[in-house]
C-alpha cells in the first residue's frame, strides 16, 4: 500500500503533467488549415500571408454559393494576443466588411467574430484538416 503523503504527491504530479500537456497542445496549435463554418457548411483555408493570417473560401455546401469559392474573407489579420488575430473580415452573406477577430480555442475550434463598435457576432468554426 502506498503511503498517504506519497500518494498525494503522486496525484498532484500527475495532475500537473496533464494540465501542462493540455496547455502546451493549445498554445502550440495554430489557425492554419481548412475550417468549416457551421451555419453554412462553407470551408475556408486559413493560411500564413507574410506573417499575418489570411482566409480564402475553398468549398461551399450550397451550390448556389459556388461563385464565392476563391473569395478572400480575411486578408492580413495581425496577431493581437495568445491565439488571437485581428483584421478585416468579409461577411459573404451581406457583402460587408467588419472589424474581425479570430480566436483559436483549442486545436479544433476557431471563433470568428465580426464587430461594429462594441457589438460583435460570430460563430465557432470546426477544423476539417
Amino acid at each position: 500500500m502506498i503511503d498517504v503523503e506519497l500518494r498525494s504527491k503522486l496525484i498532484k504530479t500527475i495532475a500537473l503533467l496533464l494540465f501542462c500537456t493540455g496547455w502546451a497542445t493549445v498554445a502550440s496549435a495554430d489557425p492554419y488549415g481548412i475550417w468549416m463554418r457551421p451555419s453554412t457548411g462553407t470551408q475556408v483555408n486559413f493560411y500564413d500571408c507574410g506573417g499575418k493570417l489570411c482566409g480564402k473560401i475553398v468549398a461551399v455546401r450550397d451550390q448556389r454559393r459556388k461563385s464565392e469559392v476563391g473569395t478572400v474573407i480575411m486578408a492580413g489579420a495581425a496577431k493581437s494576443g495568445d491565439n488571437q488575430w485581428k483584421g478585416d473580415l468579409l461577411d459573404t452573406d451581406n457583402g460587408k466588411t467588419y472589424a474581425g477577430v479570430a480566436t483559436l480555442r483549442g486545436p479544433n475550434a476557431l471563433r470568428l467574430e465580426g464587430c461594429v463598435a462594441f457589438i460583435c457576432q460570430g460563430e465557432t468554426w470546426s477544423k476539417v484538416r
